[in-house]
């Protein structure tokens, strides 16, 4: 577990896929860099992930969210998750860019706190003059380290986005909202393994059960029902790829009592069987 490929394709490109799924809070799937070459373009194109490009030199343009922007070096610019994007690199300067594709909880809070969305995905220092979120860039693409390491590096990286965003969102020390949700996914990591209902969990914090949603998909993007069976998946393909555990027991395990309605959850998300899952991640001794 926490391998990390490395593949290379010239001396202008390089990038990292990250394979540790166990980080909830924040995990990584790929890093790296690329010196693009004159109007080299990518998309129209959607991600699964959020897809952060710091630009170190150069320009280009992304198109995005019915608008395009023009961008330079200094800036950056988030990609969200089933966003529909077009970036081009321009003919005279073309940009040179690092990225950092990433998800979890954290991170779209992260990216809200940076004033960073679907609408708005520029990144603009308030002080163009500061290093650190490049230099935490490049660290993190020239070390090889173990993946809790990355991931601790990478919790360093979004918070660096957001305390030098110049369209960071001021907030207290402690939004009631910021309280409800860590509370909520509190007992959703406390209590997934059974039947938990969305009903129950509103109640537990003492929320309507309408206004809890809307909370919810508001600050997390998706709503409880959604997130619930998304966290409840990603604790099954640990199972099922760092355990010889039954897929019926597996099923116990992350709270569907019918094996059935959980192989459907399972496809729904990953687009394949939890036993056609395994096969393709069979276990392995964790290494020391």
């Amino acid at each position: 577990m926490g391998r990390k490929e490395n593949i290379q394709t010239d001396n202008k490109m390089r990038f990292y896929v990250f394979e540790d799924e166990r980080f909830v809070d924040l995990n990584l799937y790929q890093f790296g860099w690329e010196k693009c070459r004159p109007d080299h373009l990518f998309g129209p194109a959607a991600r699964s992930h959020f897809l952060f490009h710091y630009i170190i030199s150069g320009k280009g343009w992304l198109d995005a969210a019915d608008s395009k922007f023009h961008l330079h070096a200094g800036q950056g610019f988030l990609l969200c998750p089933r966003q529909v994007s077009t970036y081009c690199a321009d003919p005279e300067e073309p940009w040179h860019y690092a990225w950092v594709e990433f998800d979890g909880l954290r991170a779209r809070e992260s990216m809200t706190l940076a004033g960073l969305n679907e609408r708005q995905p520029v990144y603009t220092p308030k002080n163009p003059d500061n290093q650190v979120l490049p230099d935490l860039m490049q660290i993190i693409d020239n070390h090889d380290k173990a993946p809790l390491r990355l991931v601790g590096m990478a919790m360093v990286l979004l918070d660096e986005i957001v305390q030098t965003s110049r369209t960071k969102i001021a907030t207290g020390n402690k939004s009631l909202r910021n309280f409800y949700m860590r509370e909520v996914i509190n007992y959703i990591e406390g209590n997934y393994q059974r039947d938990v209902s969305i009903e129950e969990i509103a109640a537990n914090r003492g929320l309507n059960r309408s206004y809890f949603a809307r909370l919810f998909k508001e600050t997390m993007g998706v709503s409880p029902q959604q997130f619930l069976i998304q966290y409840r998946m990603t604790k099954a393909s640990e199972l099922l790829k760092g355990s010889k555990m039954p897929v019926t027991e597996v099923s116990h395990a992350v709270g569907y009592e019918n094996p059935l309605h959980f192989s459907r959850a399972f496809k729904n998300l990953y687009g394949i069987s939890p036993s056609e899952y395994r096969r393709r991640h069979a276990y392995q001794t964790p290494e020391p």
